[in-house]
């Protein structure tokens, strides 16, 4: 049978970034499964970009009946972020001192290669509870596929795995996301003549800090959980101006927060609205326009979660909670019990610094046979 980084090396050779189609890596998935046993069921849909992406279930035979209603169900996404041109080794898997480098190696194809060697090594007919794979599309750009699939109700699972890169800790709760664009408009002037204009920038700037000092002093729900364990900020992309000369006549900027799962996801918009609002009092010849995107809420297992406890006496690792977004959020509609636990540090993903401890892989892989052959506690 295939080890788990010889299958690794498979999946980060076929490139899987979002914005292409995640066809070819799931004919390898399923190239893979469907000899051992394994059905697979493709739910194609045209994505925005106009390419045709897939959600892709994969359940073994004898339980085929059994869909959509399963007793555990391990979700992977398919896709990894852009990389840049010159990490020229992005797709070739490469080891260094016991870690495996490459694009999606930590995020996620590390999990779904150890989904799959667990696979190719057990017998489907000695497995006694029914189990299946969701391989899903485009959750590096807002859980699409996922989104989709859990609408389609072509799967019910009552215990859900969502493969991220916990270090194999496994985490019971995660944070939510919400994103807003600010969109500040001004009046351009000659930049010798500041007085006849109204810098845009300059007002952003203004809604910026006026974000971080708020950050530092405003009053927090917190998640002891998480680390930071309160609701975070950020003001990832800047945008505005003409010309080095010219008063800027408009700016934008994208605010992202990570609310705790105790908190109202749309508070964080709003507390962008209201920091907008005083700057805008202070500056009315500005127009100030906050458009909220998102407002996904986190999770959280309402009890304790039977499977976190398991998974944790199973690795000897305490549980804990993901400051990142997940498919988790999703799948915690329809099961009772969700877990997101995967090998490798989600501090090295989206970069070149990207990699996977063999170790943990080997150790990942272990565990899903362990959780295929064995019935969890009721």
């Amino acid at each position: 049978m295939q080890a788990a980084a010889e299958i690794l090396r498979t999946l980060v050779a076929i490139p899987s970034v979002s914005s292409v189609s995640n066809g070819p890596l799931l004919d390898a998935i399923a190239e893979l499964l469907e000899p051992r046993g394994w059905y697979t069921q493709r739910l194609p849909y045209i994505a925005a970009d106009g390419l045709e992406k897939a959600n892709m279930l994969a359940v073994p035979h004898r339980f085929r009946d059994h869909l959509p209603e399963v007793e555990l169900l391990f979700v992977c996404h398919t896709d990894t972020v852009p990389f840049r041109r010159e990490w020229a080794a992005a797709t070739q898997l490469v080891e260094v001192d016991g870690q495996l480098h490459g694009c999606g190696s930590c995020d996620v194809k590390g999990s779904l290669a150890g989904l799959l060697s667990a696979a190719l090594q057990v017998d489907v007919e000695t497995l006694h509870t029914p189990v299946a794979f969701a391989f899903t599309a485009e959750e590096e750009i807002g859980c699409i596929g996922a989104t989709r699939l859990v609408a389609s109700g072509a799967i019910r699972p009552r215990r859900v795995i969502v493969c991220e890169p916990t270090s194999l800790r496994p985490a019971t709760a995660g944070k939510g996301y919400g994103l807003a664009e600010v969109r500040v408009v001004g009046r351009e002037a000659h930049s010798a003549f500041p007085d006849k204009g109204v810098s845009a920038i300059s007002t952003a700037a203004q809604i910026i800090v006026k974000l971080e000092q708020w950050q530092q002093t405003g009053e927090k729900v917190c998640d002891a959980l998480f680390s930071p364990p309160y609701t975070t900020f950020n003001v990832g992309v800047v945008g505005g101006g003409t010309a080095k000369n010219i008063v800027a006549g408009e700016c934008n900027f994208l605010v992202e927060w990570r609310p705790v799962p105790g908190e109202d996801p749309r508070h964080g918009g709003q507390v962008v609205q209201q920091l907008a609002a005083e700057v805008a009092s202070l500056h009315p010849q500005c127009r100030i326009d906050v458009r909220l995107l998102r407002a996904d809420a986190g999770f959280a297992n309402h009890s304790a979660s039977r499977l976190g406890a398991a998974l944790s006496r199973m690795l000897g690792r305490a549980e804990t909670g993901i400051s990142f977004g997940s498919e988790a959020t999703r799948f915690a509609a329809l099961a009772e019990d969700v877990v997101v636990i995967g090998p490798g540090d989600m501090e090295t993903a989206h970069s070149e610094r990207e990699c996977v401890p063999l170790s943990e892989l080997e150790e990942w892989t272990e565990t899903v046979k362990s959780l295929l052959l064995h019935s969890l506690p009721a």
